[in-house]
């Protein structure tokens, strides 16, 4: 790895051709990551991928007058002071606040390299040009800033809104509601049959710590595997299994934990109570978040969870 300082005038100008390659392909991936959720923005970033292959065309032109045809390879990993960059165009679906944030860090990063850079310089024609790209840079980076969603229009703002709440959705509100349905709804059944059967409360606790630890388990696989994200958009696998699994684990503990008390009817009671919150916890989700009117959701739930329950009510007092 080689210090900048001692980079010679040729090699200054093959690194940055270099770097404007990587930010123009990077932008390019930028646009066609969000091309389909955030329009607005991918314009603006085939925008300044256009730019940017107006600078590095600029910039072999002025190489090949100076130092001829051959253009060393020379990228910013072999040079001291780079920040390095994550790879969020490899990322599906990519967040646009995050490709926000990484766009004007690169405007940034790249207009202080061609300060820099035109500081070192002694021919008058490269350090025009590395002057002139600084000054064209810092556009970039207000443009880059103005990404920021509240400065967009009104209309534009909006269109991104629905697009990050229907990828939320997909992404993080599905598989977390599944889970918490799951196991709010299925572990019903052993828990109760258990607390009837023995009236113990401790047995009662262990029934229903190894139902939902379980059943996280077992929900948090069947999410993962379900499929890979690339082509519904939901998001990573094992990020949406984690949610799945613990919310699964969570749905089943809630009614669980009443049964610490020490007291049989104090514990059926608390854990009775605990159970119609997490139905109206779960109605309340697919309302807000599903579209499904506050009748149809509560029905949809109560009558699931009435089923189950009955089914353990009828088994633990047989």
């Amino acid at each position: 790895m080689k210090k900048f300082q001692d980079l010679s005038e040729r090699e200054v100008l093959a690194l940055a051709i270099s770097l404007e390659e990587e930010d123009e392909r990077v932008y390019s991936d930028f646009a066609e990551g969000l091309r389909q959720d955030y329009p607005a923005s991918a314009a603006m970033f085939e925008g300044m991928r256009e730019e940017e292959s107006g600078h590095r065309r600029r910039l072999i032109e002025l190489y090949r007058q100076k130092f001829g045809e051959h253009i060393p390879l020379i990228r910013r990993q072999d040079v001291r002071g780079f920040v390095e960059r994550p790879a969020l165009w490899l990322i599906r679906p990519m967040r646009i606040d995050a490709v926000r944030k990484e766009a004007s860090t690169m405007e940034v990063e790249t207009r202080h390299f061609y300060e820099k850079a035109a500081s070192l310089t002694q021919d008058a024609s490269i350090r025009q040009l590395l002057d002139d790209l600084a000054t064209e840079e810092r556009e970039h980076e207000h443009r880059a800033q103005e990404l920021d969603a509240e400065k967009l229009p009104t209309s534009v703002k909006a269109d991104e809104e629905k697009a990050q709440r229907r990828l939320f959705v997909l992404q993080i509100v599905q598989p977390g509601l599944a889970g918490l349905m799951d196991g709010s709804v299925s572990t019903l059944a052993p828990v109760f049959a258990a607390a009837l059967a023995t009236q113990k409360s401790w047995d009662a606790f262990l029934v229903g710590l190894a139902a939902s630890l379980g059943a996280g388990i077992s929900m948090g696989f069947a999410e993962a595997l379900s499929d890979d994200g690339s082509l519904t958009g939901r998001g990573h696998p094992w990020v949406r299994g984690v949610i799945c699994g613990a919310m699964t684990a969570l749905g089943g503990i809630g009614h669980t934990l009443p049964f610490l008390l020490r007291d049989f009817h104090h514990a059926l009671i608390a854990a009775g109570a605990v159970v119609v919150a997490e139905l109206a916890t779960i109605t309340w989700v697919r309302h807000r978040y599903m579209d499904s009117p506050w009748v149809a959701a509560a029905l949809q739930v109560g009558l699931g969870g009435v089923l189950v329950f009955t089914t353990g009510w009828l088994i633990g007092s047989s």
